[in-house]
């Protein structure tokens, strides 16, 4: 119960008004020690519930501070506007009974109303690393006086190239009293680089495994002859599998405009999200999705982090991706909070090693399914190594070389015989003719 935890009964009311009863298992973990005022660095599984893990000890800090706002008392760090979105409206329903104000700084908004909201002096900023620094460098952010810096989906900050962003927003908080970063996955070194860099003697919380993290959904895998086949296995799932919303991803913008395209054609009901697409057209698409009115959602990996859409149970991976960790957050968008869900990747020859790749890195084995009605002639590689990879391509490359080799000696020789050639003959052909000695000048 949430009742066993220290918070403000201000929180506590609205704990309850939201019915929440049971925290999850991060909450259960994390939410005390943040009490106590530890640092955090926690791994926790998209869809586990770790917003209200650092939502509500952020905000018991702050719900008892007297005086007016002169300052801002702490900050949450997000990679997508999505996420940032989603997050606000979590701080601002744990805080309906509470005099705390929240404020939301995203790129695709309009600058000088975000300056003026600044100018209020929100008690909670929530943002993305890119805007942030440029309303510090254009003198609207005093960031002196954060007490708690939150970093969200931190792997997924660096993944997006925030490294620095992260660093510099980090040294503008120097005077904080804590620091808490969630990740969905262990990250590498860029992550462990950070931590040791923003964290101070940090409670290190494990909440799952890489293996665990979509333990609610069945991942299938089906084999494809091309893009126009794998189109053809779409249509067919869209028809024929019983879901309440879908999303399928892909690696390019192009192609979600073609593969949205196609299912428009097809009386589809269906809207594309990705970077190209302004924050008024994404911001429909999304509620769009979440209210129903279409069931289909075909995105990028923009449209990865930051989704938490009821009912969604299908993920298709139109293209394979390009790591692990964005098929697991791409896979964690279905199965959240227990519930199942179903992602099934379409595989060419061309995306076998690659999924081979992240069934390893999973530790797992995805099911292997074949749909009748739109089998192709590609099965799978014929041989394959211990690795789950296919076998042969390196000997081919190989033997391509070596045959390279001998044709470039072979032509070489050639080269090397005007040293033997013939004399010169006569115009008669009977005796060879002698070099003239050049006449003197």
């Amino acid at each position: 119960m949430f009742s066993q935890f220290a918070l403000h009964e201000r929180l506590l009311k609205a704990v309850a008004e939201l019915k929440f009863v049971e925290p999850t298992p991060v909450q259960a973990a994390a939410i005390p020690l943040a009490l106590q005022g530890r640092d955090l660095r926690v791994t926790a599984q998209t869809g586990s519930g770790k917003t209200a893990a650092f939502v509500l000890p952020l905000l018991n800090r702050l719900v008892d501070l007297k005086g007016g706002r002169v300052e801002i008392r702490s900050l949450i760090l997000l990679p997508t506007r999505e996420l940032a979105q989603q997050t606000l409206k979590q701080v601002q329903l744990f805080s309906q009974f509470t005099y705390i104000k929240a404020g939301l700084i995203t790129g695709g908004e309009d600058f000088k109303e975000q300056a003026a909201m600044l100018r209020k002096v929100p008690d909670v900023l929530i943002g993305t690393p890119g805007r942030l620094l440029e309303h510090l460098n254009a003198g609207n952010l005093d960031l002196s006086h954060v007490q708690v810096l939150i970093l969200d989906e931190a792997d997924r900050m660096l993944d997006m190239g925030f490294a620095e962003d992260m660093e510099r927003l980090c040294k503008e908080c120097e005077q904080r009293e804590q620091t808490l970063l969630f990740s969905a996955t262990t990250g590498g070194a860029a992550l462990r680089d950070i931590i040791g860099k923003v964290l101070k003697d940090p409670e290190h919380l494990m909440l799952n495994s890489v293996s665990q993290l979509a333990e609610g959904t069945r991942q299938q895998v089906i084999t494809a002859d091309h893009d126009q086949h794998k189109e053809a296995i779409v249509q067919w799932l869209l028809a024929n599998e019983t879901f309440d919303k879908a999303i399928i991803f892909t690696n390019t913008r192009a192609l979600a405009d073609r593969i949205y395209g196609h299912l428009v054609a097809k009386d589809v009901k269906a809207f594309v999200l990705h970077g190209e697409k302004d924050q008024k057209d994404r911001k429909q698409a999304i509620e769009r999705f979440k209210q129903g009115s279409s069931k289909v959602l075909v995105a990028t990996d923009v449209a990865a982090r930051g989704l938490d859409i009821d009912g969604l149970d299908l993920v298709i991976n139109f293209d394979m991706p390009r790591s692990g960790d964005e098929y697991v957050h791409r896979v964690g968008r279905t199965g959240r909070a227990g519930g199942e869900g179903l992602a099934i990747s379409l595989i060419t020859h061309n995306d076998w090693n690659l999924m081979s790749s992240i069934e390893r890195y999973l530790k797992q084995q995805f099911e292997r399914r074949v749909i009748k009605e739109v089998k192709g002639t590609y099965n799978g590689p014929k041989k394959v190594k211990a690795s789950g990879k296919a076998a042969g391509s390196k000997k081919k490359k190989v033997e391509k070389k070596a045959g390279a080799d001998k044709k470039g000696a072979a032509k070489k020789k050639p080269a090397a015989k005007p040293r033997n050639k013939a004399p010169l003959a006569s115009a008669d052909g009977l005796a060879p003719l002698k070099k003239r000695k050049p006449a003197a000048e």
